[in-house]
């Protein structure tokens, strides 16, 4: 039997939480009427409104006149005179076009832990780590946010108190292209027409994201005849190549201040569920990725983020025939000389997938089914496979009777994971009843444990809510394996 030793931590949704976003109010002439409304007030009651505004919100955020100033210069073409703008008048029109959003006010759920890049002055038998968390708001916008804490010797989370500051990072297109890559993709995904390949034709082999678009606006307008498949696609390229940026962040700021916002038009209803690992090169080098799903209303598609510091991220496709549906996690390490993933491209089975290209994935294999009661509507991974002597050991959800959600593990061949070495009959961890009431009943879920000293910790989301803690020993799994 495996003993579950839970934490008394529980980290709520906390609605004091903000950070400021662009007020965007569309394309129907309001923007140029609140600008003229604030233009036709004096430089004294612009300045005294400036001065409230300031007076009620500067102790709520960091940074915030640097902002209005950016807001400023996104609505400055709807100015209608050149004539000279105070900086009074500046801050102020950039208050009316922002607004304070409350990232994790519905629900702070399904979270990932990794070993932080730094544990200096970490004291012995501890270990730092990064907890991420899904954070949701207003309008069900999910995005990305931290927490920092230490795993004692036994196994156990401290975590460390967030500072009450949020910002999102400001995304910025990547500095160059790739143009075999883009191309690539664009072919994956059905969009290299005629339009398309002139486009490629016309760039050099690294290119500009202005550039891209300067090239696709001037071959758009040479041909105003253009059938909609070619239109379809041009709007594609840009829309592919604006969902790979950075985001950064000043080393000042503290982890749990930074948060993913969603940036690209792929993920503007949200970025779920990501999984992170701590991912060792061949050459001993170490970076961050996490594999996470990108919503934009309609379609959800994965993507992947890379970091070594956590204070830049790279964001990337995935491509490919095989990079489908939710939950892929990439194992910390290649295998063979190649990147190896689980994911679900189905809903309801889980695949092994090897490429040779990180953004590229061509090829699955089937690994598990459901098989026990307790996960025969589905099942899927937990994050990332932990590397053990025994094997991969896979944490798994199941999707049982009542949409009862619990989690599992598995354990694969540390050199041929598609071999399955063993699998838990009855879950390691299920709701219990103060876990059952939430946004989404019946659910427990992680998006990634962590393995220290012998013992397992693991967050887990409780039904959809909020996030908790549970610890295990490694052997008690194991011998729920049969090993």
């Amino acid at each position: 039997m495996v003993t579950a030793k839970r934490s008394k931590l529980t980290l709520n949704p906390d609605s004091s939480r903000v950070c400021f976003r662009p007020f965007s109010l569309g394309e129907n002439g309001r923007h140029t009427r609140i600008v003229a409304r604030v233009m036709g007030l004096s430089e004294e009651e612009a300045q005294a409104q400036c001065e409230r505004v300031l007076a009620s919100f500067a102790g709520r955020h960091t940074r915030l006149k640097s902002y209005f100033e950016r807001r400023f210069r996104d609505v400055e073409p709807y100015l209608l005179t050149d004539r000279p703008v105070s900086e009074w008048r500046r801050l102020l029109l950039g208050a009316y076009f922002t607004h304070e959003y409350a990232l994790e006010a519905a629900a702070l759920f399904n979270p990932s832990i990794v070993a932080h890049p730094d544990q200096s002055g970490v004291k012995k038998g501890e270990l730092r780590f990064i907890l991420s968390l899904r954070a949701t708001g207003e309008g069900h916008i999910s995005s990305i946010t931290f927490r920092t804490g230490v795993v004692d010797k036994e196994g156990m989370p401290r975590l460390d108190e967030p500072t009450p500051f949020v910002t999102a990072a400001e995304a910025e297109p990547h500095p160059s292209y790739d143009r075999r890559l883009l191309l690539k993709s664009l072919r994956d995904a059905g969009m290299a027409t005629p339009l398309v390949r002139l486009v490629f034709e016309e760039l050099e082999e690294r290119f500009t994201y202005r550039e891209l678009e300067d090239t696709v606006n001037r071959l758009r307008g040479r041909d105003r005849f253009l059938g909609e498949s070619d239109l379809a696609a041009a709007e594609a390229a840009l829309v592919m190549a604006r969902a790979n940026y950075i985001a950064r962040f000043s080393p000042e700021q503290p982890i749990s201040e930074r948060v993913l916002f969603p940036s690209s038009s792929v993920e503007r209803k949200g970025i779920e569920d990501a999984r992170f690992t701590r991912f060792v090169d061949e050459d001993g080098s170490v970076r961050y990725y996490a594999t996470y799903t990108a919503y934009d209303g309609k379609v959800a598609i994965p993507q992947i983020l890379d970091t070594l510091d956590f204070e830049e991220f790279r964001v990337s496709t995935l491509n490919g025939p095989q990079a489908l549906n939710k939950g892929m996690a990439l194992f910390p390490r290649k295998i063979g000389g190649r990147y190896a993933m689980v994911s679900r491209q189905d809903g309801e089975n889980l695949y092994l997938m090897y490429s040779d290209m990180l953004h590229f994935w061509y090829e699955k294999q089937l690994l598990m089914r459901p098989t026990y009661e307790w996960e025969f509507v589905q099942i899927g991974n937990c994050g990332a496979p932990i590397e053990t002597e025994q094997g991969w050991l896979l944490l798994t959800h199941g999707v049982g009777a009542m949409r009862q959600y619990a989690i599992g593990a598995a354990l694969l061949d540390l050199e041929d994971p598609s071999r399955v070495i063993a699998r838990t009959r009855e879950p390691i961890l299920v709701p219990v009843e103060d876990e059952r009431e939430g946004y989404v009943p019946n659910v427990v879920y992680t998006c990634g444990a962590l393995e220290h000293r012998g013992k397992l910790l693991m967050p887990y989301a409780m039904s959809d809510q909020c996030t908790k803690f549970v610890t295990y020993d490694m052997d008690d799994i194991f011998a729920a394996l049969g090993r």
